[in-house]
């Protein structure tokens, strides 16, 4: 499960940008610049497939975990009033902040798997996962804050983007689709009319040869009958 793609591609610029913008403390990915590089693809990934989620689905339905209910009413006791629709780094890295956090995460060592593993977390929940918008944060952390978002509807606000955006376009589809039947349809009327009009010409055209032969005839019988006459005289 993770979070990018979405409303403007939420997770952008190269692996090697956004993990050099990542926050996670120096100790725990060493020197190693490789496995850097796999943590950093590791935690895209999952946020790719998160934000697709809460793009797709009412967020307030979805359960991330088999112990939603028990992150959630652990996180809201030990962190009543904490802001969590736009996040204050401070109150997740600071030094001050770590000390409360630290026994909230402990408490689901074994519970949640990977429960410390760096994860991407977005600070403004009505945006996507830019790198202005990210930090790294444990697992745990990461999911008491999401499903306290999904279940206080803060997540809702991307949903209703997204799905707002889609209706537009199918409106925008739809329309083009009735403007290009409407050009068949006139460009077949014309078609039609214009067969017609060439019927009524040939019909005109037969009636005036019809007329004419008519008329040859008639002046032929008037000299048979005054042949007839001059004869009879």
């Amino acid at each position: 499960m993770a979070a990018t793609s979405g409303t403007d591609e939420p997770v952008s610029g190269e692996l090697v940008s956004v993990a050099h913008a990542l926050s996670l403390p120096a100790e725990s990915y060493g020197n190693d610049p490789d496995i850097e590089m796999a943590w950093a693809m590791r935690a895209m990934q999952h946020a790719e497939v998160y934000y697709k989620l809460i793009s797709s689905v009412d967020p307030q339905f979805l359960k991330l975990t088999k112990v939603d209910d028990q992150i959630y009413s652990e996180f809201r006791k030990n962190f009543e009033t904490l802001r969590i629709d736009v996040l204050d780094p401070e109150e997740l890295k600071s030094e001050s902040a770590k000390e409360k956090w630290r026994p909230f995460c402990l408490k689901f060592n074994g519970i949640v798997e990977d429960f410390n593993y760096g994860t991407l977390l977005r600070l403004d929940c009505s945006q996507g996962y830019t790198e202005e918008n990210t930090i790294f944060a444990p697992r745990i952390q990461f999911f008491a804050i999401e499903i306290a978002r999904n279940r206080e509807g803060y997540n809702k606000a991307v949903y209703i983007s997204v799905q707002d955006k889609e209706g537009e376009k199918g409106v925008h589809n739809g329309g083009e689709e009735r403007a290009d039947s409407g050009e068949e349809e006139n460009t077949k009327n014309r078609g039609e009319k214009g067969a017609d009009s060439g019927e009524e010409k040939k019909e005109g055209i037969n009636r005036e040869d019809k007329t004419d032969k008519g008329g040859e005839k008639e002046k032929e019988a008037d000299k048979e009958i005054n042949k007839s006459g001059e004869k009879a005289m």
